[in-house]
């Protein structure tokens, strides 16, 4: 079986999302939906409309969020649309994108998981099914639940609308905002339905997905902590695939090899939370592969 091609550049330089892009060779069409993390109202890290900006108007793409599964009381302004699009606009994404909150409205569209062990079915904003094609633009980093969060964090978590939020942190057992956090979870549980939700949107695109994970802002928590922590290490560069098993494991093994200072900080993070059992499991389950081929476009040049 072939490896699973991963494009690598260190320039992390916006232009470079569209060198990568048209490296990997693989054309989005149709209604392109760009999935990625609008930040939360107080955060630092998270990806900037202008760094984006080049790849989203080269595909044409919407931009594509779902509400949080938290409110004020736990530090969030993302938990139903109103309160949403005012930070979208806060951080500049409605005034240079077409914006699409997923599940503003619903019924959810409920996607089956056939070999799922945790989950039976995954909840997903219902407008989803309005797109063709799935650009998966993630911000690299740590994460206070999950360990690490990249593209198969984007397609479980992301994806999902408020409740499906919910189903997954309560490893099916609610979709109760209310009720779900309070539900005791086995950890591991979590991270496996993480994995299981993800292959649900991975296949409801077939091959009309492309995956972008960008080692910058590298801060051991996630975009979605309105107080999150500094970047502990320098930006490392932006990657590109197919595959968001091998994205996401080649983000981790760049990350481990590291010799910069803030590497131990960023390791211990994802160690402690057991962050790599996401991508253990989503390749026992067969949509990607943890074996790939890393090809650094910096030196075909």
């Amino acid at each position: 079986m072939a490896k699973s091609k991963v494009y690598f550049t260190k320039d992390t330089g916006s232009k470079n999302l569209v060198r990568l892009y048209e490296k990997l060779g693989k054309e989005l069409k149709g209604n392109v939906a760009v999935k990625l993390h609008s930040g939360e109202r107080g955060n630092q890290n998270y990806l900037r409309p202008e760094f984006v900006k080049p790849i989203i108007d080269h595909v044409n793409g919407t931009v594509v969020e779902c509400n949080t599964a938290y409110g004020h009381d736990m530090g969030g302004h993302r938990f139903n649309t109103a309160s949403h699009m005012k930070v979208m606009k806060e951080h500049g994404w409605s005034e240079n994108f077409d914006i699409d909150i997923l599940d503003s409205e619903g019924p959810d569209l409920v996607l089956e998981v056939p070999k799922g062990n945790i989950l039976k079915e995954n909840f997903v904003g219902k407008d989803l099914s309005k797109y063709n094609s799935l650009l998966v633009l993630s911000h690299f980093k740590g994460h206070p639940m999950g360990g690490y969060g990249g593209a198969l964090k984007q397609l479980s978590i992301g994806c999902a609308s408020s409740a499906g939020k919910c189903w997954i942190h309560s490893t099916g057992q609610s979709t109760d905002i209310k009720d779900a956090w309070e539900k005791e979870i086995d950890h591991d549980e979590f991270l496996e339905a993480m994995a299981e939700a993800a292959e649900t949107v991975h296949d409801y695109f077939k091959d009309n997905v492309v995956y972008i994970n960008a080692l910058v802002n590298l801060s051991v928590d996630c975009d979605c902590c309105h107080v999150a922590e500094d970047p502990c290490m320098k930006d490392i560069g932006i990657m590109i695939s197919t595959d968001p098993v091998a994205i996401d494991q080649a983000c981790i093994d760049m990350v481990y090899n590291s010799k910069d200072p803030g590497r131990d900080h960023f390791v211990e993070r994802v160690e402690s939370r057991n962050g790599r059992h996401t991508i253990d499991t989503a390749a026992k389950l067969g949509y990607g592969s943890k074996e790939y081929e890393l090809i650094d476009i910096d030196e075909e040049n």
